[in-house]
């Protein structure tokens, strides 16, 4: 496999990815146009930034693996988009077997096939759904979220909801808290029980950037 490129590469995070004590590989590139984006850098030139394979990548995050064994921790790859390279996952779940939890950071705007073939290297997800309404998730984004509802429904049957987390942000400008429980209880029908709720604020529009809290 060719190298392929990453914003970036954490290590020791703890609370945020998942179990454990893990490494966060981000990944450039993704479908979507959010209008706070957290990461541009993604959506940004590829030219200057670091490329892996799955073998170089393993090599580099391997150091933590006591750190990974200790505490049930491992990989949270992010972006961007993770499930645009399924293959890179599926690769990397080979050359790391099942010690270490993989966790997919992601937003579920890609092809079912993409989903399926990451259900099988993936153990967690972390799916950042904006908000159900359309409308609201277009304006958002730019794109539709049909594939979305959909993916979110079979990965739900497919992995357990016990191996997924599901975030539902407050955007402003965008949403409102009335929106928001309306995709809770969306969610709640279709089963899935692990919710996170939180609020993007905005510290410089300018700078199209969030935090979350």
């Amino acid at each position: 496999m060719e190298p392929v490129p990453f914003i970036g590469v954490s290590r020791h995070r703890i609370g945020v990815d998942g179990i454990g004590v893990t490494t966060l590989a981000a990944f450039h590139g993704c479908p979507l146009r959010c209008r706070y984006c957290l990461n541009p850098a993604c959506l940004g030139s590829a030219d200057r930034l670091y490329r892996y394979t799955p073998e170089s990548l393993f090599e580099k995050v391997r150091i933590d693996n006591l750190y990974f064994l200790a505490t049930g921790g491992g990989i949270c790859f992010g972006g961007g988009e993770p499930l645009l390279r399924v293959d890179f996952l599926e690769q990397f779940r080979a050359m790391c077997g099942t010690a270490w939890r993989l966790t997919a950071e992601t937003s579920l705007n890609v092809t079912r096939a993409a989903v399926v073939k990451a259900a099988e290297a993936i153990d967690d997800f972390i799916v950042d759904i904006k908000d159900f309404n359309p409308e609201i998730y277009k304006a958002y984004t730019g794109r539709s979220n049909r594939r979305v509802l959909l993916n979110l429904r079979w990965l739900v049957e497919a992995k357990g909801a016990e191996h997924i987390i599901v975030r539902v942000p407050l955007i402003p400008d965008y949403n409102s808290d009335a929106d928001r429980d309306r995709t809770v209880a969306t969610l709640k029908e279709m089963g899935v029980t692990r919710i996170d709720r939180f609020k993007y604020i905005i510290k410089d529009k300018n700078e199209n950037r969030n935090t979350t809290s």
